[in-house]
């Protein structure tokens, strides 16, 4: 049996270089990406609310008034637009081809405080096994009128956890809080590799760290978040500081396909002692 890897992605800084609303949902509502945010993030503080539930009423509340309504389709159809770093859509398939060359099955997961409506329209969608991030409950003709999931950075964790043990439904709070044993889950933390950008994923990187497996902090060259990346590794929340260039000859390949040998040797090291320790 192959031992899997899991590779974990925020979506919005990380996988693109925006936010998922500013290319083309804010525009269609006829407002300046400032200006969107600075009213989605204002009702955050007046109202000493979520900062993510506030968005999503935010862009409901804006549509509304811009004469349209927000439905699964008109968000996926923004999510053909987003537009994604350098390599991210060969990505995938190296890192797949990678894996199996060495014995090891890959598997991709989104934890994002971003829409999964508008992830579901990108064309990198179907890589993952499972998407984990903000979306909306819709009524009976179709249209968006409550958050059903709004992933912030608390959340992110829960998720990693529903990684880590093999659960997939969202609305499950039973088993992902059932003991099991580390070594019966189906991902360990320590086979985990998480990839983030920004504040609602430091506990998400320290969490994967701190328990064996490793973390990727990526940014944009000619961003403010060079040196916010660069603190994250020196306060030892991260194994790696890495510009957002996921192409065959960057160096998140390289860095990735080391990972991924390493903790194939470790397993095959943890399989031959548990032989031996059954000859006891």
């Amino acid at each position: 049996m192959k031992p899997i890897v899991a590779l974990v992605y925020d979506f919005d800084g990380t996988l693109s270089p925006y936010n998922m609303q500013e290319c083309g949902f804010i525009q269609s509502l006829g407002m300046s990406v400032s200006e969107f945010w600075t009213h989605a993030n204002r009702m955050a503080v007046d109202e000493d609310a979520s900062s993510i539930l506030c968005y999503m009423k935010y862009m409901l509340d804006s549509a509304k008034k811009a004469g349209f309504p927000v439905t699964k389709e008109l968000l996926r159809k923004s999510g053909e637009e987003v537009k994604l770093y350098d390599g991210v859509k060969e990505w995938f398939a190296l890192i797949n081809q990678y894996g199996e060359s060495k014995g090891v099955q890959i598997e991709h997961y989104i934890n994002s405080s971003g829409l999964k409506e508008m992830i579901d329209g990108t064309p990198i969608a179907n890589e993952f096994k499972r998407i984990y991030a903000c979306s909306y409950i819709y009524n009976e003709v179709g249209e968006a009128v409550w958050p059903a999931v709004a992933v912030d950075f608390s959340t992110k964790t829960q998720f990693l956890f529903k990684i880590n043990k093999g659960i997939r439904s969202v609305s499950d709070n039973v088993e992902v809080n059932r003991y099991t044993n580390e070594e019966e889950r189906p991902i360990p933390f320590k086979r985990m590799i998480y990839f983030g950008d920004g504040e609602t994923d430091i506990p998400c990187m320290k969490l994967v760290k701190n328990q064996g497996g490793y973390s990727i902090a990526v940014y944009r060259p000619d961003s403010s978040k060079l040196r916010a990346a660069k603190k994250l590794i020196s306060d030892g929340r991260v194994n790696f500081v890495c510009e957002a260039d996921y192409q065959k000859d960057g160096e998140i390949f390289e860095i990735v396909k080391t990972i991924i040998d390493k903790m194939k040797s470790d397993y095959d090291f943890e399989v031959l002692q548990r032989k031996h320790q059954t000859k006891l």
